[in-house]
C-alpha cells in the first residue's frame, strides 16, 4: 500500500502542472486588464502602462510563467495585485471559514441522506421510498443560489430566528460560530442529500437482494442488524465514492453560497479575485483546490482496503 500512496502521491505532480499551466493562459488570454481595473477609470494610458510595468504584465507570457513556475516550485504564490499580500498567506486566513462550512455541510448531509437512503430501500416502492425520490429529483433542480435566497427570507427576515449574513470565527464562541453557519450549511446540503440518499437507496437495495440477506433473515437476526452490518456495510463502496464527489464538487457550491452569504472564505476570495482580474490570488486558490481535490481522491481510494476486504493496492 505504501508504494501505492507514493506513486498517488508522485502523481500529483504532472496534474497539478496541467492544471497550473492552463489556468495561467486562460487568465492571459482571457479579456481585460488587471492595471486598467486598479488604476481606474480616470486612469491615463501612461499610468495604466506604468502599472502593468510594475507588476510584470509587460513581460512575454512564456517569461511570465517562469518566474511564477519558480516561485510556486519554492513554495511562493506571488502576490496579490489586489490586496497586497502574498497569496500563501491570504489563503490561510481564508480557510477557516471555508472549512467550516465544508465540513459542517458534509457531516449533515451525510447524517441525514444515508438513513434516508437505506430507509427508502428497505421500504422499497412505498410511500416513503417515492417521497424521497420526489425530494432528490427537487433537490437537483433547484439552484443553489435560489434556495439559499428563499431560506434567507423564511427562516431570517420572516421568522428572525438566524443570521441573515456574515460569519463568526470560533474563537468568538462555539454558539455564534455555529449560529452563523446552520443557513448556509442546510442551503448546500440539500443537493448533496440528494445526491447520496439516491446512490445508498440503490447500493442498499442491490445488497438487499443478495442470498446473504436471505440467509441473515433466515437465521432471526434483527432487521436493523440485516439492514446495517449486511446491507449498508457490504454496498459501502459505491457510497462512499459518492461521498467523496460530493465533497469535491463543494468548491463550486462554496463559491456561490459564500457569496451569497457573505462569508469571507476561500469562495468569496475566488470570486472578489475574478472580479478585480487578480492574476496571482486565482492561480493560488486553483491550485490549492486542485491538490484538495486530488487529496481527497487519494483518501477514498485507500478507504476501499478497510470497506472491502477483497481489494488490494
Amino acid at each position: 500500500m505504501l508504494n501505492f500512496v507514493l506513486r498517488r502521491l508522485l502523481a500529483t505532480i504532472p496534474v497539478l502542472l496541467i492544471v497550473a499551466v492552463l489556468v495561467f493562459l486562460m487568465l492571459r488570454l482571457a479579456p481585460g486588464d488587471p492595471a486598467a481595473i486598479l488604476a481606474g477609470d480616470a486612469a491615463s494610458t501612461e499610468q495604466i502602462a506604468r502599472i502593468r510595468t510594475n507588476l510584470g504584465l509587460d513581460r512575454p507570457i512564456v517569461v511570465q510563467f517562469g518566474i511564477w513556475a519558480g516561485n510556486m516550485l519554492a513554495g511562493d504564490l506571488g502576490e496579490s495585485f489586489y490586496y497586497k499580500m502574498k497569496v500563501v498567506k491570504l489563503i490561510g486566513q481564508r480557510l477557516e471559514p471555508t472549512l467550516a462550512l465544508a465540513t459542517f455541510t458534509i457531516l449533515f448531509a451525510v447524517l441525514v441522506s444515508v438513513p434516508l437512503g437505506v430507509v427508502a430501500a428497505w421500504r422499497f416502492g412505498g410511500w416513503f421510498d417515492r417521497a424521497l425520490m420526489g425530494f432528490s429529483v427537487l433537490g437537483f433542480s433547484i439552484p443553489v443560489f435560489v434556495l439559499a435566497y428563499i431560506l434567507i427570507y423564511l427562516v431570517s427576515l420572516k421568522l428572525g430566528l438566524l443570521p441573515v449574513q456574515g460569519y463568526q470565527r470560533i474563537g468568538d464562541g462555539f454558539w455564534p460560530f455555529f449560529r452563523h453557519l446552520i443557513l448556509p450549511s442546510v442551503t448546500l446540503s440539500v443537493i448533496y442529500i440528494a445526491l447520496i440518499a439516491r446512490v445508498t437507496r440503490a447500493s442498499v437495495l442491490e445488497a438487499l437482494g443478495e442470498d446473504y440477506i436471505r440467509t441473515a433473515r433466515a437465521k432471526g437476526l434483527p432487521e436493523f442488524r440485516v439492514l446495517v452490518r449486511h446491507g449498508l456495510a457490504n454496498a459501502a463502496v459505491p457510497i462512499v465514492t459518492v461521498i467523496g464527489i460530493g465533497i469535491a464538487l463543494l468548491i463550486g457550491g462554496v463559491v456561490v453560497t459564500e457569496s451569497v452569504y457573505a462569508i469571507p472564505g476561500l469562495g468569496r476570495l475566488t470570486v472578489d479575485a475574478v472580479l478585480a482580474r487578480d492574476f496571482p490570488t486565482i492561480q493560488g486558490v486553483i491550485l490549492f483546490f486542485s491538490f484538495v481535490y486530488v487529496l481527497l481522491n487519494l483518501l477514498i481510494d485507500l478507504s476501499y482496503v478497510f470497506l472491502d476486504p477483497r481489494i488490494r493496492y
